[in-house]
């Protein structure tokens, strides 16, 4: 039995995904948070609501280089990664804020600051596909 030719083309664009993420991101060591701006605690925290405010951001204004799961385009981090996730809020929103010329991302710093630590928020909740329980996916709604 012939397989559709449709069959084809969706392997062929999963495997062009595949070679378009990111997982080969190494952070770049120079480009650290000061203690004090790392130190900083996330107002908004992890509810629901700023979660979901900032995937929102996210999708606007981060998924065309990081990818709609964090996976990472190109040069830009993978932000499922360990070493991204392992970071702290105040970390990831100083970096937000701030960018890195070096590696060709902008600062962010127009975007009001409640609604920067709604994106690190919902940094929070990316996972790589290895650390997740059996039957969910990166961007699957995370468990409460």
């Amino acid at each position: 039995m012939a397989l559709p030719r449709w069959t084809g083309l969706l392997g062929l664009i999963f495997a062009l995904t595949a070679v378009a993420q990111n997982s080969a991101y190494k952070q770049d060591q120079k480009w650290a948070a000061p203690p004090e701006a790392a130190a900083k605690q996330n107002p908004v925290g992890s509810s629901p609501e700023a979660v979901a405010g900032g995937k929102k951001i996210y999708l606007r204004s981060c998924a065309e280089c990081h990818n709609e799961d964090g996976s990472g385009l190109d040069n830009a981090a993978n932000l499922t990664l360990p070493v991204v996730q392992n970071e702290s809020d105040g970390e990831l929103f100083w970096k937000i804020s701030n960018g890195n010329v070096r590696r060709g991302m902008p600062a962010f710093s127009r975007i009001p600051e409640p609604q920067r630590w709604q994106i690190v928020s919902f940094l929070k909740t990316l996972k790589t596909t290895e650390s997740l329980p059996a039957g969910e996916s990166p961007t699957s709604k995370p468990k409460q």
